[in-house]
């Protein structure tokens, strides 16, 4: 099973090479964004507890979000393997999420970072922003605020992996077909 961690700030492209990822690896794509949106969506009361803690602007906590990752897992424990995406943000995630998957006979195979300049960051992120009308896309001291806020999160997350030697950094500007070929060298090198 190879398990993929993949990092980027926000206009880097994870969504755009993951999806490409998935399909060409045949990945179970694991969104704890999509998770939080699904439980709440579902009614049931750690939904609505979601939901709740949301509404009040306050961040879910690690435990919720650790049993939907590993109810996630559980589900899908016959997959190929997982890229996980939006977690782990923390350093003590990812040391839950390296105690979760031996359960299951794996381990995190390999943390991916796509490497983006910050003037590049912007430029793609106030042109998506005026495609799709999304206002933390269309202000540029909420996407610098959010640049900054990936950095000072994920590094100590890129530290730990790279403590593992399963950190890899791929350059995530150019074509994206590029990037993608630069991205599955990167992958195969780190497949067992």
């Amino acid at each position: 099973m190879f398990n993929l961690v993949i990092f980027g700030p926000p206009g880097s492209g994870k969504g755009t090479q993951s999806d490409k990822i998935i399909e060409k690896y045949q990945l179970k794509h694991l969104s704890t964004g999509d998770l939080l949106r699904a439980e709440k969506r579902s009614g049931s009361e750690l939904g609505k507890e979601i939901q709740r803690i949301i509404d009040n602007g306050e961040l879910v906590p690690d435990a919720m979000v650790q049993q939907m990752v590993k109810a996630f897992v559980e589900k899908n424990k016959d997959a190929n393997g997982f890229i996980f995406d939006g977690f782990p943000r923390t350093v003590q995630q990812a040391q839950w999420l390296d105690q979760m998957l031996p359960d299951f006979n794996t381990s995190v195979s390999l943390m991916l970072s796509l490497d983006v300049e910050e003037d590049e960051l912007k430029k793609r992120l106030l042109s998506r922003g005026a495609v799709s009308g999304r206002a933390d896309d269309q202000n540029v001291s909420i996407i610098e605020n959010r640049i900054q806020v990936y950095h000072h999160q994920t590094i100590p997350v890129m530290d730990f992996y790279k403590k593992q030697m399963k950190y890899a950094k791929v350059e995530g500007v150019g074509d994206i077909d590029d990037i993608f070929k630069r991205v599955c060298l990167t992958i195969e090198k780190y497949m067992k």
